[in-house]
């Protein structure tokens, strides 16, 4: 038996409301959620979802702010050419003329439509997903839905209550609402008054409609306050720049013990003075990770009041440091540390100086550098070490 094609599908953005309410001084679909506009962030959620015709329906003479709206998302010119593109089409002075010019505008082999609010601009792909399952499924018409949780009465005209509602038998209506295009098609055509939403239109020609779970994300921008609420989102789903610090340390010598440096042990060489075993350039990385990360410096975390850091070396500063700045959200790019000191010569150690240190920092990148100031200061007297570094710390 040759099984039957899968259902063609489409989903039609309406995005023709003048957003009256909102006040944003354009068509509500072309006000500005961040850089981009609420119908370029709808687009997104659209373009996502599994493969579809899609049709946006906007006012007229928006027609090629719409189209640079597509293409910015989808590479397509929204002029409708080929199978699967993308077309723009003018809407009409209702949701439901708007909604009509969108069906005119399917190709014939489309079996399923989603009906899609521009304004419901940040609806996760899973509520796309979860319409369309219903839907092949063999129900004629769905609707994503959320549980009501506020208490609702019934008032009179003058803001008196009459009687509390039963929350239990209430959800709220999202989109995008998907059904049989036969059954919207005639729905649509058979439209004797206007409706609130495509499924209470569809209800009305007598067809049953079911409800899938919707998402607290999918939210209609229609006031100020929604549009600031969706701009908060966005941001706190914008990934975090990445971030540098610098930190500085300065040892002299007279430690006890041999030299620690770079997290290498340098025989022959006097050891630096300090609560921990004096390694300044282990120290100098701890305080440029912890300034890239916003979390204070090396005095903080590694004080004389945590003994379980005297005489620590490199290895045990670093782990712990890396802890700290993942507990905050990020990780290790890069460090880049030079030493100004007489004494020792780096140049035969330098890269076994790098592989110990990226490897305390879990196999992040460091350069080491070194020099002289040509007899000048403490270093140049060769009284103690001096050193400086650089870090990249990136999100998580």
């Amino acid at each position: 038996m040759i099984p039957s094609p899968s259902p063609r599908l489409a989903v039609i953005v309406v995005a023709a409301g003048s957003g009256t309410r909102l006040q944003g001084g354009a068509p509500k679909a072309f006000v500005p959620l961040d850089r981009d506009s609420i119908l370029r962030h709808s687009l997104r959620g659209v373009l996502a979802a599994p493969r579809a015709q899609v049709v946006v329906v906007v006012p007229d003479g928006f027609q090629d702010a719409a189209r640079a709206d597509v293409q910015a998302v989808s590479g397509d010119p929204g002029d409708g050419d080929g199978g699967d593109a993308v077309r723009v089409v003018v809407g009409g002075r209702t949701r439901q003329e708007s909604v009509a010019a969108g069906l005119s505008a399917l190709d014939a082999d489309v079996d399923l439509v989603l009906v899609h609010d521009a304004a419901r601009a940040l609806t996760p792909v899973s509520v796309f997903e979860r319409v369309i399952d219903a839907l092949e499924g063999g129900a004629p018409a769905v609707i994503p839905a959320v549980p009501v949780v506020d208490t609702i009465k019934r008032v009179d005209e003058n803001g008196v209550i009459l009687a509390a509602v039963d929350r239990s038998e209430l959800a709220a209506a999202q989109t995008p609402q998907g059904f049989r295009r036969d059954v919207l098609e005639a729905a649509v055509a058979s439209a004797d008054a206007d409706h609130t939403d495509d499924a209470a239109l569809v209800a009305a020609a007598g067809h049953d409609v079911v409800t899938v779970a919707g998402h607290a994300d999918s939210f209609k921008i229609t006031t100020a306050p929604d549009l600031d609420r969706a701009r908060a989102l966005v941001a706190s789903r914008r990934p975090a720049a990445p971030r540098i610090g610098i930190g500085t340390d300065v040892h002299g010598f007279g430690g006890e013990g041999t030299l620690w440096l770079a997290g290498l042990e340098w025989p022959g060489e006097q050891g630096l003075s300090g609560h921990s075993d004096g390694d300044a350039v282990a120290h100098a990385i701890v305080d440029a990770l912890l300034s890239a990360a916003g979390l204070g410096d090396i005095g903080t975390h590694f004080g004389t009041d945590r003994p379980e850091f005297s005489g620590a070396h490199a290895e045990a500063f670093l782990s712990h440091t890396v802890r700290l700045i993942e507990d905050a959200g990020w990780r290790v790019g890069n460090v880049s540390v030079q030493v100004q000191a007489n004494r020792p010569r780096f140049a035969a150690r330098r890269v076994e100086a790098e592989d110990v240190l990226s490897r305390a920092l879990g196999g992040a990148p460091v350069s080491v550098s070194a020099t002289t100031t040509d007899r000048l200061g403490f270093t140049g007297r060769t009284e103690g070490v001096a050193a400086f570094a650089t870090a990249l710390v990136l999100p998580l």
